[in-house]
């Protein structure tokens, strides 16, 4: 089991499937950290149901992490936050000073999802998106680790041939607070012909590419030992410097190979011939997109989630889908995805694997027991909601010695 009593903070332990390969001549290097609490007794998560369905998946996930926890020995203390719509509705922010304090006096933050219909037509600083970039530049999480795998279970669920998808185990590392999402001059304007106009700006520094493309290189050690630096750079200088970068921090890890692809080559590419990928690394918007774009291979963005990281150890962890409004209340959201955020919550955010393993081998058994939402429902198999759902993965929780 793992040790709970408090200690520094130590390097982020990326799980994959590379372990060996002259790892004892490798030098050490900080890289990003996950915190352990000051108390032996337990861990204090921030949770953030946020809007539309997230309220739903994340009741289901906080109950997986408090049976996961009892099976380990440790305790979860959870308090509940305000963010998104939800913050707008009560207080006129979309993220409230008390919310990103209390994440940031957390171990970890647990977000469903923020958005709807409701709030589209609000000004740009009134959008619950705007409390999602906030939370993420204030949290100072920079790395967005996007996994994609096709499960064995779900493989006749992807829209891709069986031939295509199986085997696909991808993961996408997302630049997450730089880009053109927060890069500035940024607005609206006029041009010369007195046309209105809306602008944004593409920026980088070579500080924040080094770092994520760390990230990337550490993750893709421990997974197939290839990465795909994915930019824009026979159109962007942006995406030169990014380039020239990624290519520089190249020499610190012979041990991994290299590639570089354009993104509309890697869009095409991940529907062509997905299994060509092991680690992808990219900027923001291109990241949001091609991880979307990766997870429907999977047959359903319901069941993927992410994580986000920092040099000061505080991770934040969600999953990828989105608020979906027009399911929310109706009991007919996948949680699976916000369940398995739980469990790279424990692993990533705590250093807890064995518990984590817990959350994962339970959403296998209950898959393998032929239990589906809407999402990845399949004749032959059994249509369940989200609390049922919910309650098999108890089931399989509470059924582990």
């Amino acid at each position: 089991m793992a040790q709970l009593q408090a200690t520094p903070p130590r390097t982020l332990s990326l799980s994959g499937r590379r372990s060996g390969g002259g790892a004892a001549t490798r030098p050490q290097r900080t890289m990003v950290s996950f915190r352990c609490s000051s108390s032996a007794r337990g861990y204090n998560i921030t949770l953030l149901p946020g809007d539309g369905i997230g309220p739903e998946v994340v009741a289901v996930a906080k109950d997986a992490l408090s049976v996961a926890g009892s099976k380990e020995g440790f305790e979860l203390r959870f308090q509940e936050m305000l963010m998104g719509g939800a913050a707008l509705d009560a207080v006129g922010v979309p993220l409230p000073d008390e919310t990103l304090a209390a994440a940031r006096n957390s171990d970890a933050i647990l977000l469903g999802a923020i958005g709807g219909y409701k709030w589209d037509n609000n000004e740009k600083h009134l959008k619950p998106e705007t409390g999602l970039l906030s939370i993420r530049a204030g949290l100072g999480v920079f790395a967005n680790l996007r996994p994609a795998t096709v499960l064995p279970q779900l493989v006749d669920a992807s829209t891709l041939k069986k031939e295509v998808a199986e085997g696909v185990d991808i993961m996408v590392v997302r630049e997450l607070t730089g880009g053109i999402y927060f890069g500035k001059p940024r607005g609206f304007g006029t041009n010369d012909k007195g046309e209105e106009i809306g602008f944004n700006t593409e920026l980088y520094a070579v500080s924040e590419i080094d770092r994520i493309a760390r990230v990337a290189f550490e993750v893709a050690r421990k997974r197939g030992g290839k990465l795909c630096s994915v930019d824009k750079a026979n159109v962007l200088e942006a995406s030169m410097l990014w380039r020239k970068r990624v290519s520089a921090i190249a020499s610190e890890y012979p041990d991994v190979e290299l590639s570089h692809m354009y993104v509309d080559n890697a869009a095409m590419q991940l529907v062509r011939n997905p299994k060509q990928f092991d680690t992808i690394v990219t900027n923001n918007i291109f990241g949001d997109i091609l991880s979307d774009e990766a997870s429907m291979i999977t047959g359903s963005i319901g069941m993927l989630p992410s994580a986000s990281v920092g040099e000061s150890g505080l991770g934040l962890f969600e999953p990828i889908h989105g608020s979906a409004p027009d399911i929310a209340g109706q009991d007919k959201a996948n949680p699976l995805a916000t369940i398995l955020s739980a469990a790279m919550l424990l692993k990533y955010g705590l250093g807890l694997e064995s518990a984590a393993k817990r959350i994962e081998a339970a959403v296998t058994e209950t898959l393998d027991n032929g239990f589906r939402t809407g999402d990845i429902y399949s004749p032959g198999t059994t249509l369940v909601g989200c609390k049922r759902m919910g309650e098999e993965v108890l089931k399989a929780l509470d059924s582990q010695k």
